[in-house]
Formats: C-alpha cells, structure tokens, sequence
C-alpha cells in the first residue's frame, strides 16, 4: 500500500533528525572507542534493523545503539541506547513517550550491569507531562519543538507546517519541495537543524559522555555476617571476596552483597550466593588488558 503524502513528509522529517544526529554519534563513538549501530546490514545480527532482546526475550527496534568492544562482526556490551521521532500533534506524544519507554526500559533492565545512557531525541509537539514522564525514568532528553522545526525548513525552501485540515495535495508539494533538495542541501538542512538548538544538543552529548566516561569511586561489599569492606578498585575488591574465609565464622555466609559506585553519582547493585558469581559479576568492571605488542 502506498504511504499517504502526509505520513511521507513526517518520514521525512523524522529521516532528517536521524541524518543530522548520526553524524554526532560517529564522532563521539571514534572518539571514545564505541561502536555506533545505527541499523543496516551487520554480520553480527540478522537483517537491517539494530535490535536487541531483552530478558523476556522480546525483540525491541532502536534507532542507534553505542557498544563498549563491538565491531561489525561482534555485538558489544551496550553503552547508550537512543530513539529518534518526531510528533506533529499533542494527542500522539504521550503514546510515543511509553512506546520510547517500552523499548529501552526492559534493555535497561536486561544489561543493567552495563549501566547504559538512555536516550530519547525528540522533535515536534511533546507535551511537557510526556517529557517528565521520560526524565523522571533516567531519560536523557534532546527535544526541537514543532517551531524550530517550521523555522529551519522554512529557510530551506519548505513549508513544514500543518494540522489535520492540511490536504494531501499541500503535503505532495512539501514532499517534492523537499526532494528537489540535492543531498548537500539536505545535509545543510539537518546541520541547521542542530544548529538551532546547539545549546541543548552540547547538553544532551554531556550527558551521554558523563555516562560512558564515568570512572569507578568506590565497591561496597557486605558479607552478610561480617562488617562492610570498601575498595577502590575492581582488582582489590576481587581479592577481598577470593581471600574472605567465612569457616571460622559463628554464622556460615548467606551472601555477598556489592554495590559498584561511580564517580557520577550512578551506582550498579548485585547480590550473590557464592564466591565464584561475586567474581563474576565484579570481572565485567575491570578494564581490559592491553594486548602485548
């Protein structure tokens, strides 16, 4: 079935915001030695879409997924996962609020050990109660209202306003407005984009960055018979828990509990029954070993 003129030029719209954001993550994802999915074809994974399960393995679609050890032929431990859209009308935000929501929250939950950045990139008419509700989850929000919207691709030669009253035949000529743009124009109109709202797009990249950079302060581990012992570093605290000797204990050991601080203010809890899954658990925090050359 043909798509309607007016669910085109939303594409387009939406299509835009994601063009003039990849770039931003490419560079942040060089720059800090990530890997960027941001859908197509992948060895690593079946078809185009960059999706992930989550624990209940459900299969949720993301618009760009930063991996800390991914390549094109390895799927990494997620680093930040963020969503794009775009909403014209005031009815609509909330919905795409949850559905945003609904996607990243389980993956959250699922490699919560990874503690990834959530983010949701956000353009249109969003309600402020649709904004809070992403916020008040840990949500990273980068939002363009519907009017910076209107005011960039008015500079490039396009009507990008309307309401449900707009005829088809209105959103026909937007979209042929739009595709008589050669695609340097197209690049310029979503830099103009970003351009708008530079202010908030170096906020939402701190926030990402303060994520992934966030450097370990201190490990709390409670033996549950025993006093809380902190260390500052993933290889100490290993050895606390190897060379803990609970046998002469007046109670045997119930669990070890450890909470991974960082220097954010983000802390990572585990609770385990034994040794060897403390360990574990602690071994996904220490950094990687450079190869000998």
């Amino acid at each position: 079935m043909a798509q309607s003129p007016a669910h085109r030029f939303g594409q387009i719209i939406g299509d835009v915001l994601e063009a003039a954001i990849q770039p931003l993550l490419e560079k942040f994802a060089r720059d800090h030695d990530l890997y960027l999915d941001a859908g197509g074809p992948r060895p690593c994974r079946r078809g185009k879409k960059c999706s992930w399960l989550d624990l209940n393995g459900n299969s949720h679609d993301l618009d760009f997924v930063l991996e800390r050890g991914g390549t094109h032929e390895t799927v990494g431990s997620p680093a930040a996962f963020i969503e794009v859209a775009w909403r014209r009308y005031t009815k609509h935000s909330r919905n795409k609020a949850q559905e945003i929501q609904g996607a990243i929250e389980p993956l959250a939950e699922t490699f919560r050990n990874s503690g990834p950045f959530k983010g949701a990139i956000l353009a249109g008419v969003f309600t402020a109660g649709a904004l809070t509700q992403l916020r008040s989850l840990g949500f990273s929000i980068l939002y363009f209202s519907y009017e910076t919207v209107v005011s960039v691709f008015h500079k490039f030669g396009i009507d990008a306003s309307f309401d449900e009253d707009t005829p088809d035949r209105e959103f026909g000529r937007k979209v042929k407005a739009f595709q008589r743009l050669s695609a340097r124009r197209k690049t310029q109109l979503g830099q103009a984009l970003l351009d708008a709202a530079v202010a908030d797009v170096e906020r939402f990249i701190a926030a990402l960055r303060a994520v992934v950079l966030r450097q370990i302060e201190r490990i709390v581990i409670v033996v549950l018979h025993g006093a809380a012992h902190e260390t500052t570093t993933v290889g100490d605290a290993i050895r606390f828990i190897q060379d803990y000797d609970g046998a002469g204990r007046a109670t045997p050991i119930t669990r070890y509990e450890i909470q991974v601080r960082y220097n954010n203010g983000n802390t990572i809890s585990g609770n385990f029954q034994d040794k060897e899954s403390a360990v574990a658990f602690l071994l996904q925090y220490q950094p990687p070993v450079a190869a000998p050359e």
